[in-house]
């Protein structure tokens, strides 16, 4: 058993709670284990100058944490982000341009953000997983008001963390075992069981074969759970 009595392939508790924001765009806060970020989704006109006159729209996420939401208190990015956020903000990015239809957003961008409240671990893979309900309810409001005029919505998203802990493979760790880890990996993936991004590294010492493949199974049965409850929070009323 685990620190927090979990097995190895066990998920933390999640839950998710649609239009926690009244916004006109789609807003989700996701609870996932001790870890919270507020995701939010919102649609503007006009495209960015590298596409425009090209017909093509895009999506962009920008990533923060608060001050309070570590045990010591984080500064805030007023004039330079911190290397970790830009780059967990980029990987948000990628992650959800996967799933959507560029050229159906006509010349608009997507502007998501994913504010970390609290952390416990896994703040990346929660951002991606609640940001992609925030979009598809954005979307659902975008088509029904006569912004869109096509769903763009191609693939559903969502990340997950694995590791090696004690020489355990693990499914979503939470910071004591992520600090802890040997092996550290964090896995985006679509609802067809293919891989969008793979991080992965020995932090530790190295690993084989055998615990990539069990670490990469440990994944996509977390993430089939996780696009079940993205699933529930989009048809919540």
């Amino acid at each position: 058993m685990r620190k927090d009595g979990r097995q190895e392939n066990e998920l933390r508790p999640i839950t998710m709670i649609r239009d926690f924001t009244d916004t006109k765009g789609g807003s989700v806060l996701i609870s996932w284990g001790n870890t919270r970020v507020l995701c939010t989704a919102l649609l503007e006109e006009g495209t960015m100058p590298f596409l425009k006159g090209t017909g093509k729209g895009w999506l962009t996420a920008e990533y923060a944490m608060l001050p309070s939401s570590t045990g010591n208190r984080k500064k805030r990015d007023y004039l330079k982000q911190d290397g970790r956020s830009t780059e967990i903000q980029r990987l948000i990015g990628r992650s959800l341009r996967a799933g959507v239809d560029l050229d159906k957003l006509g010349e608009r961008v997507i502007y998501v953000d994913c504010d970390v409240l609290q952390a416990d671990g896994g703040t990346r893979t929660a951002s991606i997983t609640g940001a992609y309900v925030a979009v598809a309810l954005g979307v659902q409001k975008w088509l029904k008001e006569g912004r869109l005029e096509q769903d763009p919505m191609l693939h559903r998203i969502a990340a997950v963390s694995v590791g090696i802990v004690n020489d355990r493979p693990m499914l979503d760790l939470c910071y004591g075992e992520d600090s802890a880890a040997q092996v550290d990996m964090n896995l985006v993936m679509n609802e067809v069981g293919e891989f969008i991004e793979v991080q992965g590294t020995g932090e530790g010492r190295a690993f084989s074969r055998a615990e990539l493949e069990k670490l990469l199974s440990l994944a996509e049965g977390g993430i089939r759970t996780l696009m079940d409850k993205q699933r529930e929070t989009e048809q919540a009323q």
